[in-house]
């Protein structure tokens, strides 16, 4: 009777340790160390395209009470920003505070700015809004540690992180593109303080003042639900902590890694480790798009890809329009969705935020999209990449070796 008493007790402790053993429990045990915090009373609601998230923020927008905080790379002077910025000077007018940040380099980027008039028209509506570090020639240095982050902050209750800004075409589409794939998160629960923490953080250091107190950050309930950490790319200060969460999630990995990224050019540290996934036996899919918003990157995209390809990864071009979503799932077990791009600008420069979401539900339901855009893809077989031009390749590789630079 005690010899199988021992047995069963080894073989339960087996059992037991092979639960905490999955790549979940190795990338949360590699936060704790790190001192990032993980929440575990969270509700999150995936938002699947630019018109799901929009409806969905100007519904809470529409129900704030005290404040809205909005933080964005831009907001394009069109008709989705004219719907938004009328609907915050109503709010502003009903003594919510209003507070949004953009940034100037990505203001100028866009080929409908905000301008001077536009900005002025919007403190007028009782808007307090700002730009992230104007730049000023011939100071070129203003042109890296851009704001790239979308996030908003409602009554210090609601928060939204993703990757998608304020413009129409993430509605209908470009003309020459097609349709602007992207997602976004609504997130309620305690990850929220740490969102809001972000913008008052930046707000603060670029107006000087000292917003912040119990006003900001309200109680939530203590109760079971979705586990999520909030990791912060602050140049200067948080810099290496998202780039390390993607690689220990990456090398953690047992079975699968999908990726859908717009701007693939990994750095080397990044690249090292989906290499030695595939060696492990890891089954490696990434999606990334036919076409794109701009120009060389895209020829860089493509030499990465077919490198990994080679290794063993299996890489989806995306022929539906442009997929500019920045998602991550490993292992079916957890994921992430954010801001950031898996190139070096968001990984060594950018003002970047990602959630990582510990959740097998919110998961699946990104994986099942991913499947689904697969039917919308052509795989990139030998044959495939020999059908692009010599031309295109050297230029592929040519943008490759200035990834630094994209």
């Amino acid at each position: 009777m005690k010899r199988w008493l021992l047995v069963f007790c080894v073989v339960f402790s087996g059992i037991a340790n092979a639960r905490n053993d999955g790549s979940d429990s190795a990338v949360i045990a590699f936060f704790n160390e790190q001192g990032t915090a993980i929440t575990s009373n969270n509700k999150i609601k995936l938002l699947k395209s630019g018109g799901e998230k929009f409806d969905d923020l100007f519904l809470y927008i529409e129900n704030a009470k005290s404040s809205i905080h909005l933080e964005y790379f831009n907001f394009r002077q069109d008709s989705i920003a004219g719907e938004l910025f009328a609907l915050l000077a109503k709010k502003a007018s009903q003594g919510v505070k209003v507070r949004a940040i953009f940034d100037a380099f990505g203001n100028m980027s866009n080929n409908k700015p905000l301008k001077n008039k536009d900005l002025e028209k919007i403190r007028e509506g009782g808007v307090e809004i700002e730009p992230f570090d104007p730049v000023k020639f011939p100071f070129l240095n203003h042109i890296f540690c851009r704001d790239h982050r979308k996030i908003a902050v409602i009554d210090g209750e609601i928060a939204y992180i993703g990757g998608i800004n304020v413009a129409d075409y993430y509605i209908s589409g470009l003309k020459k593109i097609g349709e602007w794939r992207d997602m976004h998160i609504r997130i309620e629960g305690s990850a929220v303080d740490f969102i809001q923490n972000i913008f008052l953080s930046i707000w603060n250091e670029i107006t000087g003042q000292q917003v912040g107190g119990a006003e900001y950050f309200h109680s939530h309930e203590d109760v079971k639900g979705k586990s999520v950490a909030i990791v912060s790319r602050t140049p200067r200060k948080m810099t290496k902590q998202l780039r390390e969460a993607y690689m220990k999630s990456i090398a953690s990995a047992q079975k699968n890694i999908q990726i859908v990224n717009p701007y693939f050019i990994p750095p080397h540290s990044v690249k090292k480790e989906l290499k030695k996934a595939l060696k492990r036996g890891v089954k490696l899919e990434i999606m990334i798009s036919a076409k794109c918003d701009i120009k060389f990157t895209p020829d860089g995209v493509f030499d990465v890809a077919h490198r990994l390809m080679k290794h063993g990864a299996d890489i989806y071009v995306y022929n539906n329009g442009f997929h500019h979503s920045k998602i991550m799932t490993v292992d079916s077990l957890f994921c992430t969705i954010g801001s950031a791009n898996l190139d070096s600008r968001s990984l060594f420069f950018d003002y970047e935020a990602n959630a990582f979401i510990f959740d097998r539900e919110i998961t699946d339901e990104i994986s099942q999209i991913f499947e689904k855009d697969k039917t919308n893809s052509t795989l990139l077989t030998p044959e495939e990449w020999k059908k692009r031009s010599k031309w295109r390749r050297f230029v592929g590789s040519i943008a490759n070796l200035l990834h630094v630079f994209l």
